[in-house]
């Protein structure tokens, strides 16, 4: 994950000042053709690239609109991916329409024409390393993560489609999303063996002046099974 940061504060949401403590996360995705990040984030901190009509979110009402999510997954000027976390993870957002905005941290995917998969796939696993990234930050589960139509099948959004008009056009659905989630979660918990080391380590258990005594040391040693013993001479 590419993560960044440029908090919106000229939005009227940030202004609010309002914090939450976060019980899940909810997936967006913008509803436009246009994947690039300067759309809506700004002004252009010289890998954004410049927004040539000054509509990013980083003004009070953007399009006369109470809207502002904690970050946005999307291209840079350069055309590579990244995330731009645009609010407090635990500020209040504006995003779900509905009592979600109380409980859950939101962000949303830049769409572009929704069919190159290329995209899609680079910004899909954006969106799940945020989310693994955000649930050990709050400790959180894939079982705490849904969309926006599913926050309205819930009674607890506005009524919106995104993402399941995306994703399925990409073989994938929220509940391949969460699946993915958990994967990396276990992964990241699950410790990982020692590498093997090639280093020798060498114990002496003594000193002897006289060498039949080295010797019946010595033949301990090998019947107690460390055949490769042996004495050196100094």
């Amino acid at each position: 994950m590419e993560l960044r940061k440029l908090i919106l504060t000229n939005n009227a949401c940030f202004k609010a000042d309002r914090t939450i403590t976060p019980k899940g996360i909810m997936v967006h995705s913008t509803g436009a053709n246009n994947p690039w990040l300067k759309r809506y984030v700004g002004p252009d901190d010289g890998l954004l690239g410049k927004n040539q009509y000054n509509n990013h979110w980083n003004q009070d009402k953007p399009g006369g609109r109470q809207v502002c999510v904690h970050a946005f997954i999307g291209k840079l000027a350069d055309g590579t991916i990244a995330t731009y976390q645009t609010l407090p993870w635990n500020h209040r957002g504006w995003h779900a329409g509905g009592k979600a905005n109380d409980t859950h941290i939101s962000f949303e995917i830049c769409e572009d024409g929704l069919s190159d998969s290329t995209y899609f796939n680079k910004v899909y696993r954006e969106a799940v390393e945020l989310c693994v990234y955000l649930c050990k930050l709050y400790g959180l589960t894939e079982q705490n993560i849904i969309c926006h139509s599913e926050g309205y099948k819930l009674g607890i959004a506005s009524n919106h489609a995104d993402v399941m008009h995306w994703f399925p056009k990409h073989g994938k659905s929220m509940d391949t999303f969460r699946a993915e989630v958990k994967k990396l979660l276990t992964e990241s918990e699950t410790p990982k063996p020692p590498a093997p080391s090639n280093k020798l380590y060498r114990v002496q258990v003594g000193a002897y002046s006289v060498r039949a005594n080295a010797d019946a040391m010595l033949e301990k040693i090998k019947a107690a099974g460390f055949k490769d013993a042996f004495i050196k001479t100094e």
